[in-house]
């Protein structure tokens, strides 16, 4: 089961981030998953299920966002890429 949630946003946001709205609101999942998971709040699975992605790619895609996972994380995730 999926559950939907309906934000708005302002069209000025949108042509400011040069994106539409898709591309916005992907965008959007993966900060709160980034963010949740950075609070302890999900696991790296879990929050690679709320940002749509891989465990693998949502692991990776930390760096981007200044968060690091734990060194347990980074072990199950060379374990995985084998």
């Amino acid at each position: 089961m999926v559950e939907q949630i309906t934000i708005s946003i302002p069209d000025s946001v949108l042509r400011s981030e040069n994106t539409d709205s898709k591309n916005f609101a992907g965008e959007i999942c993966m900060l709160a998953a980034v963010k949740l998971y950075e609070l302890n709040r999900l696991t790296s699975s879990k929050a690679a299920e709320l940002a749509g992605v891989s465990r693998v790619e949502f692991l990776s895609t930390l760096g981007r966002y200044k968060v690091f996972p734990l060194e347990a994380e980074l072990r199950e995730l060379e374990a995985d890429c084998d």
